[in-house]
């Protein structure tokens, strides 16, 4: 055989196996091509995954899957760079690096001052902030010392970013002067190209299985991540993540995209809101009950209270003012939703479940209150912005602290918030004191102007979880030795007493505030938002399911709430027809999303949003009504059919 045949088949041989080489690397070259970035954004992300973990739960780990996910996300975005031309892309990269490098900087550093990841409300926070507070912030916030933080690791990270780059730019300059003189650019010479065939056609079979398991092993949470981006209204976002199955948004860029988006879709409400005002009237106002309180309390199990039957003294006080017919019990009430936000909208938006349009497209009734001329108050311990605020405080309360709405619906609000919802006590305004505000019917305050009114809200604590948190420990009544059921464990025991030790502090709040007004002309009105299990039999088990399903047991549980009316001694001789309009109804079956109607009618406003069938106390009320939960299930059915 000749020298020259010989030399061709073995050129032949080798230029195949290149080839083949070459077919198994490409996967590789995503990341060969972008290396440093890659490398970089890597460490980044999974250091960033590894140091903040939720410090308020025991027990709380790392993202379990962050190491293959973030290996997928970044083999992503490499892929797209590769399609930018390469001159450009090393700006772009150096942009999208700039941008990641931010974002983590500002996630680490409200870690580290306020002990929370980027939420919505702090955008939404740093979006209200003027000059002035900008720089009373850096003053407080920023110093050197973040340095010795958690917040120098990602500075570290991009020092030694930078300082690579800068590296691998030199050693490229000097092999195109020493190889090429001045004829190639810089960047077409990569210290990578010395690498073996057979080894970069190892290296992206190896890429190729870890993206397999990576996409397999991923695969569930960016299915739900993509949910629940889907959304268009804030209520199904925060609906969303209390699924058991909800996205883990583990790196700072994804926090940072939900609380852009969530920002957005309150911000697609308040604008409704606006509109909603604009046609805001009232005709006229009696003043008919001058003082109208009304209490909302927290995740509060109607069987857990003596008013329903409950074998334990968690309502004494409670009981006492029922036993002399002044606190009249409703025996037949639930709530729209098991999720605070929801029954917030709906208990103070005219618009009812069932209704054409969405809660948004209706006036909120403070602001008919204040049309009116009375004076309105918000005292609530939990719907404050705060830095740290999860997303569920934030849908419920976005839009009661917008403060052009704000300043709309109430005369006054607090501004701190307290351990204990004793606290909201010192907050209480002297309704002798108050006077109608400036209003349509009454531009001027004067002699023929009606008594002062007042409506005062107070949103408790309540029995909100951690319930051993929600009173305090000197008030403790009940132990767990106090309970025959071997059907719990120790810590279950433990669990159920600290419930109604909350309950009872509840009902000592509860009757301080009656307290306060038992010389007016008032009417106190009590429901919470929802209730919440409660180690009830026969499912003993404690918080909330939100389960998509709803049956008779859960309705029993979750939506079953406890409400009362009660009437000062000076409103029952005033007003006997609203004293006995309250005891005809108290065996009506009625949803809280129509609270508004039974408000307006108790003051006596008469304005066009008002439905006396929606009203508890109107004889023409509609007890047939059908009692949609979650939008769903008629809750008047799951009663007939079990």
């Amino acid at each position: 055989m000749k020298h020259d045949d010989i030399t061709s088949r073995n050129v032949k041989r080798r230029f195949s196996w290149n080839a083949v080489w070459g077919l198994l690397s490409w996967p590789l070259r995503p990341i060969t091509e972008n290396f440093i970035f890659f490398v970089c954004m890597y460490v980044l992300g999974y250091l960033c995954t590894q140091l903040e973990i939720t410090l308020h739960l025991q027990g709380a780990k790392p993202y379990e899957l962050a190491a293959p996910e973030l290996f997928i996300d970044l083999y992503v975005l490499c892929c797209l760079l590769l399609l930018i031309p390469q001159k450009v892309r090393r700006w772009v990269r150096w942009g999208v690096a700039i941008v990641l490098y931010v974002i983590a900087f500002i996630d680490m550093f409200c870690y580290v001052r306020f002990e929370s990841t980027l939420t919505p409300t702090m955008l939404m926070l740093a979006q209200e902030t003027d000059s002035r507070e900008t720089s009373e912030f850096f003053r407080t916030f920023v110093g050197f010392d973040l340095l010795t933080t958690k917040v120098g690791w990602v500075l570290l990270i991009l020092a030694v970013h930078v300082v690579w780059a800068l590296c691998i730019r030199a050693y490229q300059a000097y092999k195109a002067h020493k190889l090429n003189g001045t004829n190639k650019p810089y960047w077409s010479y990569k210290p990578y190209k010395s690498y073996k065939p057979y080894a970069c056609a190892v290296l992206g079979v190896l890429c190729v299985v870890l993206l397999a398991l990576s996409v397999n092993s991923t695969y569930a949470n960016k299915s739900v991540m993509l949910r629940l981006f889907s959304y268009d209204n804030i209520g199904d976002v925060e609906h969303d993540l209390t699924r058991k199955d909800a996205a883990n948004l583990y790196l700072p860029v994804y926090r940072m995209a939900f609380s852009l988006y969530a920002n957005h879709l309150a911000g697609k409400q308040l604008d409704q809101l606006t509109i909603a005002r604009q046609d805001i009237s009232v005709d006229s106002c009696s003043f008919r009950t001058p003082t109208i309180v009304l209490i909302i309390g927290e995740s509060y199990n109607k069987y857990h209270s003596q008013l329903y039957g409950y074998d334990k003294a968690t309502t004494p006080r409670q009981m006492e003012r029922a036993q002399d017919s002044s606190l009249v019990v409703f025996t037949d009430v639930v709530a729209p939703w098991n999720l605070t936000s929801y029954v917030f909208k709906h208990a103070l938006s005219l618009h009812a479940v069932g209704d054409k349009g969405d809660w948004c497209d209706a006036p909120l009734f403070p602001e008919l209150f204040r049309k009116a001329g009375y004076h309105v108050s918000f005292f609530t311990n939990q719907f404050m912005s705060k830095a740290s605020e999860k997303v569920y405080d934030f849908s419920g309360g976005f839009f009661l602290n917008n403060p052009e709405l704000s300043s709309a619906l109430f005369d006054e609000r607090n501004t701190k918030l307290f351990p204990y919802d004793e606290g909201l006590l010192s907050l209480n305004p002297q309704p002798s004191t108050l006077r109608p505000q400036p209003s349509p019917l009454h531009p001027q305050p004067s002699a023929l102007n009606p008594p002062p009114s007042a409506l005062i809200i107070y949103h408790l604590m309540g029995q909100h979880l951690d319930y051993y948190s929600r009173y305090p420990k000197n008030r403790r009544r009940f132990t767990a030795a106090d309970y025959d059921r071997p059907d719990l464990t120790a810590q279950r025991l433990k669990v159920l007493s600290d419930y109604d030790n909350a309950t009872a502090y509840n009902d000592s709040v509860v009757d301080q505030i009656i307290r306060r007004y038992e010389q007016q002309d008032a009417v106190v009105i009590y429901m919470p938002d929802h209730a919440e299990e409660a180690h009830n039999k026969p499912r003993p088990m404690y918080g909330r399911l939100h389960s998509v399903k709803i049956d008779r047991r859960l309705a029993r549980e979750e939506f079953e709430i406890p409400f009362w009316i009660w009437c000062s001694p000076l409103n029952r001789q005033r007003h006997p027809d609203i004293y006995a309009s309250v005891k005809a109804a108290r065996q009506r079956p009625f949803m809280t999303d129509n609270l508004p109607h039974l408000l307006l009618s108790l003051a006596g406003i008469h304005t066009k949003y008002y439905r006396a069938d929606y009203d508890l106390l109107s004889t023409q009320y509609n007890a047939k009504r059908p009692r949609l939960l979650k939008n769903q299930v008629d809750y008047n059915k799951l009663k007939v059919e079990n």
